[in-house]
């Protein structure tokens, strides 16, 4: 009952648009969209959603179709949908007994949050858009500027007929408006044609720094800053110099200020309005973070909610099911394969597959972008032989310098508190291409080889002793006095049931909380890093040519920590599967006897 009525609303999200009468730019500007996502785009004649006090990102797809498939792979779009937000956030409230309340899903979920949906609600049992995370009116129906209110920021309701909200400039509306036969357009309930907004309200906060705030600088009760993005950004030559945040995570190149792309504000059942050559923003909002959710389910796609997310989840992608030459084999041999009930249609199949493709070209350009803004944001110089080449059997010191180019915030930014990962993995290899020494290795499970390696508690792995790693980590205070490395700030080993409750003394006395710290190991703007490492005369022992090779990389959790609020095998892999290699190179040298 629930597919069929899903079912019917995305075929109608879903017919394509009629083109007819518009101009032949139109029509190429309009295909660029098309051919770039695989998909046509929406027209959401839907009375549901017409009738919603908070319209869904599908609804805004009709008229603005190139910021919908940016936004559709991007990380806001990822928040709700995320597993390991979820597995996250779940250990957490358990952890702290349930005394953090909304804290999470207020920025997560914030459109769920403010319709009254209960924080442990599952995701496939919530709204479509407060599953869709950050979406459009997240930023769009918000009217009052907020600073640092860790997500408490309000949406304000409203059907898709209510104006949005928007930097300034002059408004296209009243010419559409004037002429909505020839637009197809309606700017109120009662028609069938594309229902759209009654114009834009200027919130100049919008186009400011100070709008990422709410979200992107937050602090949890004892003290302790999970997100410190902005308080970077405040004291940043960015800053000073009057770059925004959206200057480098909005704009043409990923993770620098160098200027806007230009594109129609709005294509209307396939007419430009107003100028074609417009200032864009891209809503992809570079970072490098990334999904590890099913591809039926993530990236965003309108035509995936012809099943339910449970569904989704039953369809093995990581096999050939759908692909249409496997699919014609299966046919023609007649080989027993057991489908669950939900894709026993081989059309079913085909078309999930196809959605699956989609989704995976979103992914792989969304990859690009995540090297481009990690590696425009930071240099790595080297290798430095500062005292000279060795012998055979002298010991070898070498070193690289990691600079953050970045003007606006630390390498890596502060954010998620202890989980975002960079290191550099170095490996030598002498004349038979053997390794003789390495460092930033990871083990079994993918984790680096610290103190959190299971391998290492195991004595399966050496631990790494050279180890360049900027990961930031939470400290905090053992029964007996010493700190120790933990996973979350939640001193869970010392009260029996713990709970997250605000200093008894003020942070200003001790110059840290008390009990729980951060040690925090990334670059400022514009600070290098030396990394030093030494290589035994033992490991030196044939003459000929070496090879030296290295690479910075990138993770958005440790596998030590997925284990710790129980992620999955799946999650796990994808974690890895995803991370990226930055500044990768290799020099040769020559050793003699």
């Amino acid at each position: 009952m629930i597919r069929t009525y899903i079912f019917s609303s995305v075929m109608l999200l879903l017919m394509s648009l009629t083109v007819s009468g518009a101009s032949a730019q139109e029509v190429q500007t309009e295909g660029s969209v098309a051919e770039r996502t695989g998909l046509s785009t929406v027209d959401p004649h839907s009375a549901v959603f017409q009738e919603s006090e908070y319209p869904s990102a599908v609804q805004c797809a009709a008229c603005h179709q190139k910021i919908f498939w940016e936004w559709a792979s991007s990380n806001h779009a990822y928040a709700s949908i995320s597993p390991m937000f979820h597995k996250f956030e779940q250990a957490l409230s358990e952890l702290a007994s349930g005394t953090i309340g909304t804290f999470c899903v207020r920025c997560h979920q914030q459109v769920g949050t403010q319709r009254g949906e209960p924080r442990e609600q599952p995701l496939w049992e919530r709204s479509l858009v407060a599953r869709e995370g950050i979406t459009c009116i997240t930023c769009h129906r918000v009217s009052t500027e907020f600073g640092r209110v860790n997500g408490e920021r309000h949406i304000q309701p409203g059907t898709i007929f209510e104006p949005m909200y928007n930097t300034g400039g002059p408004s296209n509306f009243p010419k559409v408006a004037a002429d909505s036969d020839r637009y197809g357009v309606m700017t109120e309930p009662g028609g069938d044609n594309t229902p759209i907004h009654n114009g834009a309200i200027e919130f100049e906060q919008i186009e400011r720094s100070e709008f990422c705030v709410s979200c992107h600088q937050v602090a949890v009760h004892p003290g302790i800053k999970l997100e410190v993005v902005w308080e970077q950004y405040r004291a940043s030559p960015a800053a000073e110099m009057g770059i925004t945040c959206q200057d480098c995570h909005m704009g043409s190149v990923p993770g620098r200020p160098n200027g806007y792309k230009t594109a129609p504000k709005a294509i209307v059942n396939g007419r430009i309005v107003g100028d074609p050559e417009a200032k864009h923003s891209n809503h992809a909002f570079y970072g490098p973070g990334y999904p590890i959710a099913h591809p039926g389910i993530f990236p965003f796609n309108p035509r995936s909610l012809n099943w339910e997310i449970q569904e989704w989840l039953l369809f093995d992608w990581h096999t050939p099911w759908g692909v249409p030459a496997w699919e014609d084999e299966i046919e023609a041999n007649g080989t027993d394969v057991e489908f669950p009930a939900v894709w026993a249609k081989r059309e079913d199949r085909e078309t999930a597959r196809y959605i699956i493709d989609q989704n995976q070209n979103l992914l792989e350009q969304k990859k690009e972008d995540r090297v481009a803004v990690m590696e425009n944001g930071s240099r790595l110089d080297g290798p430095f032989f500062d005292k000279g080449l060795p012998r055979v059997g002298e010991k070898f010191e070498f070193r690289y310098r990691l600079t953050n180019i970045d003007e606006g915030h630390n390498l890596p930014s502060g954010s998620l508190g202890a989980q975002p990962e960079l290191w550099l993995n170095v490996v030598l290899l002498d004349p038979d291409g053997e390794i003789v020494f390495e460092s930033g290795y990871v083990d079994s499970h993918g984790d680096m080889a610290d103190i959190h390696s299971l391998d290492v508690a195991a004595g399966t792995v050496k631990h790494d002793d050279q180890l360049f790693n900027l990961q930031t980590k939470f400290l905090t205070t053992n029964v007996k006095g010493t700190d120790r490395e933990m996973y979350l700030p939640v001193n869970f080993d010392i009260d029996q049931i713990p709970f997250i409750r605000p200093s008894g003394v003020p942070t200003s006395v001790l110059n840290h909380p008390p009990f729980i710290r951060m040690e925090g190991r990334s670059l400022p703007p514009f600070a290098h890093r030396d990394a030093v490492y030494k290589v035994p005369g033992k490991k030196i022992t044939k003459p000929g040519k070496y090879r030296l090779q290295v690479r910075m990389r990138s993770r958005a959790e440790p596998i030590y920590f997925m284990k710790f609020v129980g992620a999955t095998p799946e999650m796990e892999r994808t974690m890895n599967e995803w991370m990226i290699d930055l500044h990768p190179s290799a020099v040769e040298f020559t050793i003699e006897e």
